[in-house]
């Protein structure tokens, strides 16, 4: 399910994690066709993102602050001006203060401990993120341009073929 996957991680507490995959948009489901009031107001690719296994058919929705505070109802801040807003507020109550909104299906869950246990054993890479890595336009180098600007040796991994059969 996470082969070069970018996770943002959203929501992190003992009670477990959450977060959405970026990197992987879904063309197949038209936002028009589900949301329409939101269709006109998402960042390029215009598409729904898989954001990840759990409850594929739920919409989550992903904004950037814009230059204004959002009103309270409808927007939650995660970090640094990156926040989920509520889809079933009418786009007009929000999209004034906001600079970027994106769409995902699904999201990445953990249970409680689960996520420390895959960190312990090494099965992520964990950096620091980037409020314009949420609003790529390039989703499918998304990947690849987080793991590039990291340090050696973990840059490196940016390089490394999807076989090494191929290599």
């Amino acid at each position: 399910n996470f082969a070069r996957t970018v996770v943002l991680l959203l929501a992190h507490s003992e009670d477990g994690a959450f977060g959405i995959v970026l990197n992987r948009p879904r063309a197949d489901v038209p936002i028009a066709d589900h949301l329409p009031l939101w269709s006109e107001h998402v960042a390029s690719p215009a598409v729904f993102f898989a954001g990840g296994p759990v409850e594929p058919e739920a919409a989550i929705g992903l904004a950037r602050r814009g230059a204004q505070s959002p009103p309270a109802e409808g927007w939650s801040e995660a970090w640094d001006g990156i926040g989920t807003i509520n889809l079933e507020v009418s786009p007009s109550t929000l999209i004034e203060a906001l600079a970027d909104v994106r769409l995902f299906t699904g999201y990445a869950g953990w249970g409680p401990g689960q996520l420390e246990q895959e960190l312990e054993s090494e099965a992520w890479f964990t950096v620091a993120a980037e409020p314009a890595d949420a609003f790529s336009t390039d989703p499918s180098e998304l990947w690849r341009s987080v793991l590039r600007r990291q340090p050696h040796p973990l840059a490196m991994f940016a390089y490394f073929p999807q076989s090494p059969r191929i290599n």
